[in-house]
């Protein structure tokens, strides 16, 4: 009987991550790198990024052929391949949460207008909310947006309808700090 096993020290070949592993690496720096240039170039300041990246970010928001693009995407990953990936992790979800955040009070304010509209008692729920809240200058734009409601169609959305949900934002605002 013969003996398959190499007389060498356990040595092989798979210490280092495969083919496939490091394309997938790669594919995540570059969609990375994607969601860097979606953020404002304010937001890459505090990142300390290399220059030579900088520079390869401001090139890739110039260029509008696909192919072109799709290259200088290519650079950016090689490029991110160099550096600590997780801050610039850490600054894609912070903007991204932000976003969500924003829109989720917009949704608010337009249901809060919507209900204030639609019913009296809503108005009491506000102000139980809203506790610093202006209540003539609230009671007075409810019932300008219900007169604009009321007037032909064309006309709905009209100013009082915008100055209300102007105030209520204003109100969301304040009551979250």
């Amino acid at each position: 009987m013969q003996d398959h096993t190499p007389d060498h020290d356990e040595d092989d070949g798979f210490d280092r991550p495969s083919k496939s592993q490091r394309k997938r690496d790669m594919h995540e720096l570059q969609g990375l790198g994607e969601d860097l240039l979606a953020l404002p170039e304010s937001r890459w300041e505090p990142l300390a990024l290399p220059e030579i990246l900088y520079d390869a970010l401001r090139q890739a928001k110039k260029i509008t052929n696909f192919e072109g693009r799709r290259r200088q995407m290519q650079y950016i990953g090689k490029l991110m391949r160099k550096i600590d990936p997780e801050p610039i992790r850490e600054a894609v979800a912070a903007f991204k949460l932000g976003h969500a955040q924003d829109s989720l009070r917009l949704h608010q304010s337009e249901r809060w207008r919507e209900r204030l509209l639609a019913d009296d008692g809503a108005l009491q729920e506000f102000l139980a909310a809203h506790v610093d809240v202006d209540i003539q200058q609230l009671r007075s734009l409810v019932r300008a947006a219900r007169k604009d409601a009321a007037s032909a169609p064309e006309k709905r959305s009209g100013r009082a309808f915008r100055e209300l949900f102007q105030f209520i934002k204003a109100s969301e605002g304040a009551s979250d700090e």
